[in-house]
């Protein structure tokens, strides 16, 4: 074992002396208890000092974190009070006293917050050790009311861990049953591997009892057995007795006790101290192997990032530019692989970017725009109806005039402006990205880096106005003339044939081309059955369909626009919906659709009931009024002229405009990725490959510029210091032989007790030393009718009865097996 510890202070020197904090995770020992059942008298003992605050009730109001290191000279220091060493243990005292008043108080509050207390000494070994509050039932003074649950959460925060040792201590002179510490003890640690079972306080039993069967682990048993000390009286602290004196008083008790001195070799203080160091060689045997290979693994991580700092200069001008070519070359390989794209490891797997996303910007997003552009159907049609007759003005307009088509077309043109420059916008904001991506590799240098995003960015922004320029031009070359006689133009013959063919049959020839899409509610279904509520509506050239919602997975009907016509729908005065209404229907009398005449759709407003009805009529379904004129309504507004003349006219000059917008917008899909290709994006390619590390070389001194990050000298500091301690720590434990002797884990034993016993405390065992007022087995056979443990060869058939040492002498051993035992003698108080 001494070996061992040896070896682990070794490690830890290795580690401490090179400022690497080391993850060798050593056990703690938590002791467990009620108040005042001796816990901080224990942990006095494993230090062999009188450190502690002492008292009545409550005294360990935080829990107190112990770091007890082997050293040369004997002092303590504070978490909360770095660098200053306490080489009186009284001042110790007088700071955790004061260091729980600053935070609990002075009237008996409780923090969970610990106190973090390091004792070097050359007679400790290294181990933790956990002080913590005692368990308590009702609160005083300032302590919460639910004080007993903040204590217990308290305590599972520490022996919830697995390397943690739970010393359940439990006076001698209370009920071993009722113990709390068991209890927790065996929620956390169930097979009894971590616990052992402290009894404390063995001199202040009642005078004629003893806890010699629960010592003996025949009463009430754990798996690794009961240990009794004797801590020191408040008389003897108040008296300055020392610790060792308590010690060998404690020695001379349990030679001199006739219940104990058969087994005084494992009661008391320093055995208790064996048991814990040899749970702690055990540990440190199982830990170093694993400790190896872990260190090994880190040794090999980094030998591959120590390399090119062994050598390293920070004052060598060479090494500085030599870097700075590397990165200027690296940042040119990352910048044209981002762009182009690669097939390397450093592909993002959980976003578009770089090429893939400018990409999306230049075949999705800019067609989206543009598509987002185009106006409402009615108000084009408006548009269209005022351009005709304010160019025919007084006269009556026998033929479609060309200037209206010109007119509304340079509107239409104009539009496009917008799209293609939030187009660039996008573009540019993606690259500054793939800028910054790129130099991260910089972090090293950061002026070198910042330096380098400058030039970069202010190059790309100025390509972007020039880029600007350029598509504003483009559409200016469209503006500038009219081609009519494009290749691709429908002409004016031919819109005008489309037109009447439009009207004759009530349909257009659009394709099954999508017009519009959005929510609208059928209003003449009842609730039962799927109406008054919103589908999502998508209306083609040739039917309109709707759905469940926006995903279009679940569609309701489709419904065919052949032959069908608009009307509005007026609400009554009965009606308590706010919605506007209007209806398809089918001029000859057919069922819509199932059983209805016909489908009435309602919108929230005007506004989007005229905007659907507009779209209605670009897919070649009439409103009602258009082709009947039942009533000979001659108050038309001036936005909707029942001349059918002029409708015409407004259709041909709308088929016209759609002809050539189709063609404006291909073309300019096709152009403005092309110029933004090389105006921006291939430039700065050229720009980065090409003039970067002359602008770098005539923006300032490069010593300056390649100055290394504080981070990055710390960090290089750091992995350095790493590799040389990870190499010697494994030449330490490689002179590590691990032939250590190891007292085997006791085997389980039937403590099921616990649970039972302390669920119902009316069917609690018998307190420590027997039953007071009933004989041993009867107290027994309340446990469940199970039996205690077999006693040993020269044991007793019944559990120990308590005798008044002036009363009579008990019953010789040799006389127990062949011959009867006298009536028992009952306990009695003074």
């Amino acid at each position: 074992m001494d070996s061992l510890i040896t070896i682990v202070n070794k490690l830890q020197d290795a580690f401490t002396s090179l400022g690497v904090h080391m993850q060798l995770d050593l056990p703690q020992i938590a002791v467990v208890g009620g108040q005042s059942a001796g816990k901080s008298s224990v942990l006095e003992n494993f230090v062999g000092k009188d450190f502690l605050p002492r008292g009545s009730g409550i005294v360990t109001r935080r829990p107190l974190i112990l770091q007890l290191i082997n050293g040369v000279t004997e002092y303590g220091e504070f978490l909360h009070i770095k660098g200053k060493k306490f080489s009186s243990f009284d001042e110790i005292r007088k700071e955790i006293e004061d260091e729980t008043d600053r935070v609990t108080g002075s009237n008996k509050g409780i923090s969970n917050i610990p106190i973090n207390l390091r004792v070097y000494s050359p007679h400790v070994l290294n181990l933790t050790l956990i002080d913590l509050p005692g368990l308590t039932k009702v609160a005083i003074g300032d302590q919460p009311v639910d004080i007993e649950q903040q204590i217990k959460q308290m305590i599972f925060q520490f022996i919830r861990k697995e390397t943690c040792l739970i010393l359940a201590v439990t006076p001698a002179n209370t009920d071993l049953a009722n113990s709390d510490a068991l209890k927790l003890a065996k929620e956390v640690d169930p097979q009894g591997v971590r616990t052992i079972g402290v009894i404390t306080k063995l001199d202040l039993m009642d005078e004629g009892t003893d806890a010699r069967d629960i010592l003996e682990n025949k009463l009430l048993p754990l798996r690794r057995g009961y240990i009794g000390v004797v801590n020191r009286s408040q008389k003897d602290i108040e008296g300055r007795k020392d610790i060792h004196q308590a010690l060998a008083a404690e020695r001379k008790f349990f030679l001199s006790h006739p219940s104990y001195r058969h087994m005084a070799d494992r009661l008391g203080t320093p055995y208790l101290q064996r048991v814990l160091n040899q749970q702690l060689t055990n540990h440190i045997r199982d830990t170093l192997p694993g400790l190896r290979d872990k260190l090994q693994k880190q040794m090999l991580t980094l030998e591959k990032e120590v390399e090119e700092f062994k050598h390293f200069q920070p004052g060598d001008a060479s090494i500085k530019t030599k870097a700075m070519l590397q990165m200027i070359q690296q940042l040119q390989s990352d910048f044209e692989r981002t762009i182009e794209g690669s097939g390397s490891a450093l592909v993002n797997t959980n976003e578009l970017s770089g090429g893939a996303k400018i990409n999306r910007i230049f075949h999705e997003r800019l067609r989206f725009e543009i598509v987002k552009m185009a106006c409402d159907e009615k108000e084009l049609r408006r548009e269209i109806s005022f351009a005709i007759r304010n160019i025919h003005g007084i006269r009556v307009g026998l033929f479609t005039p060309d200037m209206a088509f010109e007119a509304i077309v340079k509107r239409q043109i104009a539009l496009l402006k917008e799209p293609v420059i939030k187009c660039v916008d996008l573009v540019v904001q993606e690259l500054s990205v793939v800028v910054r991506m790129c130099t991260a590799k910089m972090s090293r240098y950061p002026r070198l880096r910042e330096e380098t995003e400058r030039i970069i960015t202010t190059h790309v922004r100025q390509r972007e106005h020039s880029c600007k320029e350029q598509i504003l031009l483009l559409i200016d070359f469209e503006l500038a003339y009219m081609n009519t006689n494009h290749e691709d133009f429908i002409g004016f013959a031919n819109a005008q044939n489309k037109s009447e063919n439009a009207n004759k049959t009530g349909t257009r020839q659009l394709g099954n081309q999508v017009i519009r899409k959005g929510h609208m509610v059928i209003q003449n279904l009842g609730i039962m059955k799927g109406g008054s509520r919103p589908y999502w509506f998508v209306l083609t050239s040739e039917s309109i369909s709707w759905y469940k919602d926006e995903d279009e997975k679940e569609k309701k009907f489709m419904l065919p626009l052949d032959g069908l016509k608009l009307r509005d729908i007026e609400q009554g005065f009965m009606s308590m919906s706010r919605r506007v209404t209007f209806a398809l229907f089918s001029p000859d009398g057919r069922n819509v659709y199932k059983d209805y005449k016909q489908l009435e759709l309602s919108c929230e407003t005007v506004e989007d009931v005229e905007s659907w009805k507009a779209s209605f009529l670009r897919a070649g379904v009439y409103p009602e009024k258009q082709e009947t004129q039942e009533n000979g309504d001659e108050s038309a507004s001036e936005e909707s002229s029942s001349d059918p003349q002029l409708e015409r006219q407004v259709e041909t000059i709308r088929n016209l405009v759609d002809s050539y917008m189709k063609i404006v917008t291909k073309t300019t899909r096709d152009m403005v990725p092309k110029a933004i290709m090389m105006l921006i994006i291939n430039n700065a390619k050229d720009f980065i490959n090409g003039e970067l590390l002359a602008h770098l070389y005539a923006s300032g001194d490069q010593a300056q510029m390649m100055e290394e990050s504080a981070e990055s000298a710390t960090r290089r500091e750091e992995m350095l210091r790493m590799y040389r301690a990870c190499k010697d720590a494994l030449q330490i434990i490689g002179d590590v032989s691990m032939a250590t002797v190891s007292s085997p884990l006791p085997p389980p034993v039937k403590n099921d007790w616990l649970p039972s016993g302390l669920d119902n405390p009316r069917l609690s065992p018998p307190s420590p030393g027997g039953v007071r007022g009933k004989p041993g087995p009867p107290a027994q056979s309340s446990l469940g009718g199970r039996n205690p443990p077999l006693p040993p060869s020269t044991g007793r058939p019944a559990p120990a009865i308590p005798n008044r040492p002036g009363g009579g002498a008990p019953p010789l051993p040799g006389g127990r097996p062949g011959g009867s035992l006298p009536p028992p003698m009952l306990p009695s108080r003074r």
